[in-house]
């Protein structure tokens, strides 16, 4: 009988996703917020709340997570992200500067201490890999001149996790410092070693990974992947850092077979993956902490859009391409409910739960339009004050001798989109 009913409610899930992309197909829209809405009507204090297939959900979201990521490691090649690593750390410590800060400073202006601000940080500090995957996939933007800007910061934020939640997880459980130094330093030994036999060892994994039948091509991939990113995240390394790496391991006519057979695969995790962060939030914990969240959501987008952009200018990237990055970049997710999950399994704060629920949804929701609108709602600002005289001007042609085409043609190129 469990089976059975395991068997309908899974199924309802994947016809109801099904059906919510369709909708969100012919309105052009990322179909994630209606996915996230699904999830709170069926889970925890919602309409219908769907049990017998929770553990199966959260399964499944650990897993879309992976694949989203393994699938954007595939786009590039170890020595390009070695390049953009080293290229784009300044933009990492932007990033931190920004958007770190803010949590810190609530949770001290709502009396929480020091150690739930340094929580709190992390919350608003870090983006969500895998809604971004999936935002850009759905906008086609992964061969953007902004996506390996964009990359770059994400994998930086990843990699800090290996340091951060270490030192987050020894904070709250109040251990000595001797303890909590050598779980760090064992976190990064092993982001350190995963990312040297990437980067060193690409084209013998991908020679070992090959075969021409894609069924065995599918298996061994698919179990590599899974293999490393438990590794990882059982030595404290998030497993989405070892699902991108091997991704970055595999290259040539592997990169591309894979790409191929996983998609699918990826889709539908994808979706249970966000359809799992509405099924575990009570509707009822999240107008109490409604205001503050919002507030926070606002403040932190914004400066996720300024970094973003400022990456993106750093990197020669023109007008627009800095504002996709921007808006981009604003979604968060899975880190910040498993730090704040942390939080809350230590008992330091009770609110912080709901709060942090409360807005991860509300830019996980906010983050898809940020992406899409960010960049033409600029533009469109641009103009509006842009005077009538210059706009009267930059409508006349010019003649190529003339001052004014001059400038047009020594314009730099990095002002372009």
């Amino acid at each position: 009988m469990h089976s059975a009913v395991f068997l309908i409610e899974f199924g309802a899930i994947i016809l109801g996703l099904g059906l919510l992309g369709r909708v969100a197909g012919r309105l052009k829209f990322s179909p994630i917020p209606l996915y996230l809405l699904a999830g709170l009507a069926f889970g925890t204090g919602g309409l219908l709340p769907m049990g017998a297939s929770e553990e199966f959900v959260a399964i499944g979201a650990e897993i879309g997570v992976i694949l989203l990521l393994l699938m954007l490691g595939l786009e590039y090649t170890a020595s390009d992200l070695v390049s953009n690593l080293k290229t784009q750390y300044p933009a990492g410590l932007v990033d931190f500067g920004l958007n770190a800060v803010p949590g810190a400073v609530a949770a001290l202006l709502m009396g929480w201490g020091p150690v739930a601000a340094v929580v709190l940080a992390g919350v608003t500090w870090i983006s969500s890999s895998g809604v971004i995957a999936k935002v850009m996939g759905d906008l086609g933007r992964v061969g953007n001149r902004e996506t390996p800007v964009i990359l770059s910061i994400l994998v930086l934020e990843d990699l800090a996790m290996a340091v951060y939640l270490p030192i987050i997880t020894a904070l709250l459980a109040g251990v000595s410092l001797a303890a909590g130094s050598a779980t760090l330093a064992i976190a990064l030994g092993v982001a350190g070693a995963v990312l040297f036999i990437a980067v060193r060892f690409g084209r013998h994994i991908s020679r070992f990974v090959s075969s021409d039948d894609p069924e065995k091509l599918l298996l061994v991939v698919l179990g590599l992947t899974l293999l490393v990113a438990g590794i990882a995240q059982q030595l404290q390394v998030s497993a989405a850092v070892g699902a991108f790496l091997v991704g970055i391991a595999l290259s040539g006519e592997v990169a591309e077979g894979t790409h191929t057979l996983l998609s699918p695969l990826r889709d539908l995790f994808a979706a249970v993956f966000f359809v799992f962060f509405g099924l575990h939030t009570d509707p009822a914990s999240i107008p109490p902490v409604l205001l503050p969240a919002l507030a926070l959501a606002v403040v932190t987008a914004g400066t996720k859009i300024a970094t973003g952009y400022w990456a993106a200018k750093r990197a020669g990237i023109g007008v627009k391409g800095r504002w996709r990055a921007g808006g981009t970049l604003v979604a968060r997710g899975e880190f910040s409910i498993v730090i704040a999950g942390l939080a809350v399994t230590s008992g330091i704060e009770p609110a912080m739960g709901p709060l942090a629920t409360a807005y991860v949804l509300i830019l996980v929701v906010i983050g898809p339009l940020t992406a899409r609108y960010t960049e033409p709602v600029a533009a469109w600002v641009s103009s509006r004050r842009t005077p009538p005289a210059a706009a009267t001007r930059a409508a006349v042609p010019t003649q190529p001798g003339s001052p004014d085409g001059l400038k047009d043609q020594a314009q730099d190129p990095a002002g372009r989109a």
